[in-house]
């Protein structure tokens, strides 16, 4: 095994056609598919982590993340389908569970996605067998299969209802359908009639609302599974009835048909707390947002820029996967063509200018990289592509430096040792360019068509270039010709330079690999193996041999036309070689996309690490000059940077000194140009500060000025505040003085009745003594007495309990012989009853016997009736499917006979012109007459057919008829059900009249009753005062208890006041307070019996109304129907009509015609 490892570094490229390709793990990392692994990008730190994807794999084929941005999820294709759920809160990405397919034989997951608590996913199978899965999967487990749809209407997209975990969502090609899952299974609980609509998305924007997007651009809103309304692309809702919607449905396959290509495509939805934001045809995103009536506005359009040097317009890249971050302020979106865009929605009220898409790192390779090459004065990397591309990367900083796009495909690239020059080969010829500060320009252009391969000296003083099966070697100093070295009889694949530039070794499709010497031209070894296609040579660190690799699927080691050694392959060819300057380990690329280190001199056995890249053949492989980074690219477009270390993750040793230079190229022109600039910019500079200065300073003089004024201002308000504070103080100093002599005041007074008080309360004291001790003898001498009797009383107390016991104890004894008694007629009731139970048992078991003897024989006839009715309902279906057999058959017979119709009419004109050349020939020729008898008799046939024909569209007139007859007697009957129902409503309107006048008098009643229980509440609070007034008095007359005349007085004129008038009344007021509870009662409860009354009549005229609705909705469709038919079959009598009137013409015609033919002849 190798002692050398590679780490993944660091990636360039972006999968296509993986469903949900990019997603946020958390606020600065983002998930997306790179070659066959996922790749974790943190924008702000500008590192990734990697996911590398299973051994065995044959592509990704859609990610799902778990909305707690903990889990994703991974469908591979395979041998079986299977879906791989990774833990990204491990530092690798560690591999939680592999779900699979069960005994399906889909070979793949085409979209996934998780339930909100991410407890549950679901995965949609392709074909044949379409079939969802739902699995509680940290258990792996499966709960419930269902098949969604079949080849011919290919499911897209699965989604969970955000709100609960059971409600599903599958949409496709003519499928959009709500599953449940209850019971143990998925159960369909709506499908709307959706078979001519292809659905590319969908979102779940409520718990009850999906808004799904078409492939004609249309946005459709479903609510529990029904087609609702519309949004139109400006933002309005427009809703519109079932037959108009039912006619929009049918039309649609022709609107599709008709728009074409132009109808912009909805590829993506995505909901937010605002609204939600969708794809609207290439390169365009629209947000929409809630509105006060549940609807959506058009807000904005955001749109992918237009590259300068892109000469394929930016916007025709159509919107694959759409995603937010967790806080909604950056919106991150991929596209068909492998480009990743962000925006931030922050900036949306900011910025007023028209909002665009910016890259999330930088652009990619759309298409298969086809060159690869590094220099060796700077960390710089080229690459070529198929999609007209040039780029330039530093695999230092891990950023973008240079970008062209040309008019043709760039087909193989080779950088310049010092990093200034780069030569790239195209179909008609290779061109040598600069790399300057900000552009790519060509210079010089060398006539080799279709350069595959080429490649710079080390020294970097010449360069070879491959012309199908001939190399040639050109000087970079003179751009000549030195040397065209001939002897390949296929194409070359692969060409690399010794260390010394003194050899030239190439490899081609013919089974060869030579080695030349570039200073003669000359072989100086060769081995040939025809059986093998060779793909890449390279030669070995310290230059004695050769590595080579072919289809032959081994890793050869060549040395003087010998194959030293060779390492057999598992089952999987080599495309791509490399070896590193200190000669420890070979690194090999495979037709799978995965990279091979084997150690180095080559091990006799198979003994490799295998590390999973890329998604498709890796073209070609580079190892930078201090072997410090590998890099690879394939057909999948993607560019991987990996580290290269030993076992304990150091860097390798490199014994060459590699000066890096800084040095840029930039043109005479464009130097002059950026000087000019800056010395403009500059004058407009010092124009701008003289502008400011002098704005500054009117600025300055008009703010001194307005702070002189404001100044002013604020001194004379300062001075009316001053002399309003001065008088203030005077008025509060006033009002001290009088405090201070109203409280000496007050204490005075305060202090005399505190003294007359006290003198008062000691007085009182005094005398409460003296009665307190009189109460306490005569207590003394009550306690006394109430001893005595207690003794007493317990003395008799005992005698009464002493003939109380044996009284008792005589009854006793009475009652235990009657206890027996009655315990012996007990036990012999008991025996008496449980021979009554038991007869009755058994009467009851022979009811039962025939009760169930009875409803078996119905259970029997039951069964036999649902038998008949199933074979009548099978009866009625065929008779259904018969008539609407004989429908067609009507349809394609009116269709017939219309034809027919139109031949005849064809047939009475080509027969009218032949009437007037015989009349004209007639005239002119007597002697042709028998020729003329002869197409008497032709047309006298022919006349007889067209009777026939007239008789038969008479026959067809009487039957349409007949048939339009009964329609008429069915619409006369709608109306007059219609009339009917008017007249309902009419009814149900006077009664709710009624009772709408009856609740009026009882709200009448209600206000009356109100006013009377308000005056009742006046006389409580009257009589609460005359309480308080009483207690008042009551507390004065305590006052002369010692003074009994005056309390005597008091009392008197306190019993005249307030008890005389008021005895009397009283029994009369509860008299009246009790009628008037009673009354109030009985009127709560009439109130309430009312409004239970009122809402049961409502609802009911409500169900009566709607039903009454939905007859007349249906009413005036059957009735439109009827019309339309009505009209058909009027259109079709009027022509038959007409036929007829043209028939009975030509037949008057014919008989005149005949008649001048006689005559013509007789003389």
């Amino acid at each position: 095994m190798s002692s050398v490892v590679a780490q993944p570094l660091f990636s360039f490229g972006l999968r296509t056609g993986v469903r949900n390709s990019v997603s946020f793990c958390d606020e600065n990392t983002v998930v997306f598919p790179c070659g066959n692994t996922c790749v974790c990008y943190n924008t702000s730190r500008r590192s990734q982590r990697f996911i590398p994807g299973s051994e065995k794999s044959q592509g990704m084929h859609a990610l799902a993340l778990s909305p707690n941005r903990r889990y994703l999820a991974v469908s591979e294709c395979g041998e079986r389908a299977s879906i791989t759920v990774f833990d990204l809160q491990h530092e690798q990405g560690r591999k939680r569970k592999v779900l699979t397919a069960g005994e399906s034989s889909s070979e793949e997951f085409v979209c996934m996605a998780f339930s909100h608590d991410s407890k549950y996913l679901i995965g949609q199978t392709g074909g044949p067998d379409w079939t969802l899965i739902f699995w509680l999967w940290e258990k792996q487990k499966v709960l419930a299969t269902v098949k969604t749809s079949t080849s011919r209407n290919p499911v897209s997209q699965v989604s969970f209802n955000p709100h609960n975990n059971t409600q599903l969502c599958v949409s496709g090609g003519g499928v959009l359908k709500l599953f449940r899952y209850s019971e143990g299974a998925l159960k369909q609980s709506s499908s709307p009639k959706v078979e001519s609509i292809f659905f590319l998305c969908h979102s779940w924007v409520t718990e009850e609302r999906v808004i799904a997007g078409t492939d004609s651009g249309r946005l459709l809103v479903f609510e529990s599974g029904d087609l609702r309304r519309e949004i139109n692309t400006s933002g309005q809702e427009t809703d519109s009835n079932s037959l108009l919607r039912q006619v929009a449905m049918k039309k649609m396959k022709d609107s599709d048909v008709d728009e074409g290509v132009s109808v912009p495509r909805i590829t993506a939805i995505l909901s937010y707390s605002k609204g939600f934001i969708c794809s609207y045809g290439a390169g365009t995103v629209c947000l929409f947002e809630k509105t006060q009536e549940d609807g959506y506005r058009r807000t904005r359009d955001i749109r992918i820029p237009a590259d300068s040097s892109d000469l394929t317009p930016a916007e025709s890249q159509l919107i694959d996967t759409m995603c937010l971050s967790p806080s909604e302020e950056t919106l991150v979106l991929s596209t068909d063509r492998g480009q990743l865009y962000s925006f931030s929605l922050s900036s949306l009220d900011i910025n007023k200018e028209e909002p665009h898409f910016e890259f999330l790192s930088q652009s990619f390779h759309s298409k298969s990289i086809t060159g690869l090459s590094v220099c060796i004065r700077k960390p710089l990397a080229a690459t070529s592509s198929l999609d007209h591309s040039v780029r330039i990367w530093n695999y230092e900083t891990k950023v973008l430096e240079l970008y062209k796009e040309f008019p043709e495909e760039a087909l193989s690239v080779a950088l310049h040792p010092t990093g200034l020059f780069i030569l790239v080969g195209f179909s008609d010829k290779l061109r040598l360019m600069n790399l300057l500060i900000d552009d790519i320009r060509t210079f010089k252009e060398f006539a080799v068509r279709g350069c595959r391969e080429c490649a710079f000296s080390h020294g970097g003083h010449m360069f070879a270039a491959v012309n199908g099966n001939v190399i040639h070697i050109y000087s970079v100093t003179s751009f000549e010709n030195i040397l065209n070295l001939k002897g390949h009889n296929g194409k070359v694949r692969g060409i690399e330079w010794s260390l010394d530039d003194g050899r030239l070794v190439s490899c081609g499709m013919d089974g060869a690999v030579y080695e030349w010497n570039a200073q003669t031209g000359t072989r100086e070894s060769e081995s040939v193996l025809k059986s093998c296609s060779y793909t890449d040579v390279s030669f070995s660190s310290d230059g004695k041999t050769i590595l080579a690799v072919g289809t032959d699927l081994t890793l050869k080691e060549i040395q003087d036309c010998q194959v030293l050694r060779e390492v057999p392959a598992d089952e999987v060819a080599h495309t791509a070689v490399a070896v590193s300057h200190s000669g420890r380990v070979v690194f090999t690329g495979t037709p799978r996309g995965t990279i091979r280190a084997v150690k180095y001199p080559l091990p006799l056995q198979k003994d490799w690490i295998t590390y999973q890249a890329h998604c498709g053949p890796i073209t070609k492989m580079v190892l930078t000059w201090d072997d410090q980074f590998l890099l690879t690219a394939a057909e999948d477009g993607c560019l991987l940077m990996w580290k290269v270390v030993d076992k304990e993750g150091r860097g390798l040793k490199s014994n060459r000194q590699i000066i890096q230079t800084e040095e840029i190229l930039v043109t005479k022109a464009d130097l002059e140009e950026k000087t000019q600039n800056m010395l403009e910019l500059k004058l407009r500079l010092e124009e701008l500060q003289m502008e400011n200065e002098y704005q500054l300073r009117l600025k300055d003089m008009n703010y001194s000025e307005k702070m002189k004024e404001i100044s002013d201002a604020f001194t004379q308000q300062i001075d009316s505040l001053k002399i309003m504070q001065q008088a203030m103080k005077t008025e509060m100093e006033k009002q001290q003085r009088e405090n201070q002599m109203s409280t000496a005041e007050i204490s005075e007074k305060h202090s005399e009745e505190l003294e007359a008080l006290e003198e008062s309360y000691s007085q009182k004291l005094i005398t409460e003594h003296e009665r307190f001790q009189d109460l306490q003898r005569e207590s003394e001498r009550m306690q006394e007495d109430f001893e005595k009797e207690l003794k007493d009383v317990e003395e008799g107390r005992v005698h009464t309990v002493e003939e109380l016991k044996q009284n008792y104890e005589a009854k006793l004894e009475e009652k235990d012989l009657v206890l027996l008694q009655c315990q012996e007629d007990a036990q012999q009731q008991i025996r008496e009853f449980k021979e009554i139970v038991r007869q009755v048992e058994e009467d009851e078991e022979r009811k039962i016997h025939d009760i169930q003897i009875k409803y078996e024989k119905k259970l029997h006839t039951e069964e036999e009736t649902t038998t008949s009715l199933k074979g009548e309902t099978s009866l009625m279906t065929q008779k259904s499917f018969s008539l609407q057999r004989q429908i067609d058959e009507r349809c394609s017979e009116i269709k017939h006979l219309k034809q027919e119709r139109q031949r005849l009419l064809g047939l009475i004109r080509s027969l009218e012109s032949d009437i007037e050349d015989l009349k004209r020939t007639v005239s002119g020729h007597e002697k042709t007459s028998q020729d003329k008898d002869k197409t008497i008799c032709s047309l006298k046939k022919k006349n007889q057919e067209l009777e026939k024909l007239k008789f038969v569209l008479d026959f067809q007139l009487n039957e349409m008829k007949n048939q339009t007859e009964p329609q008429q007697e069915d619409i006369i009957e709608k109306k007059e059900c219609i009339h009917q129902l008017q007249e309902e409503l009419v009814q149900i309107d006077k009664s709710n009249t009624q009772l709408k006048l009856s609740v009026s008098e009882l709200r009448l009643k209600l206000r009356t009753r109100d006013k009377e229980m308000h005056k009742e509440a006046q006389k409580v609070k009257d009589l609460e005062t005359h309480l308080q007034r009483l207690k008042a008095d009551l507390h004065n007359c305590v006052g002369f208890i010692q003074e009994p005349k005056k309390l005597k007085e008091s009392m008197q004129t306190i019993y005249a006041r307030y008890v005389a008038d008021g005895v009397e009344q009283s029994g009369v007021e509860e008299e009246i307070q009790r009628a008037f509870c009673r009354q109030r009662d009985h009127l709560e409860k009439t109130v309430n019996g009312l409004k239970t009354r009122l809402a049961k009549s409502a609802e009911q005229h409500e169900q009566v109304y709607v039903k009454i609705m939905k007859e007349n909705v249906g009413l005036i469709t059957e009735i439109n129907e009827l019309r339309k038919e009505l009209l058909l079959q009027r259109t079709q009598v009027k022509d038959y009509k007409s036929q007829l009137s043209v028939l009975k013409k030509s037949k008057r015609s014919r008989p005149n015609s005949e008649e001048g033919t006689k005559k013509g002849v007789s003389a």
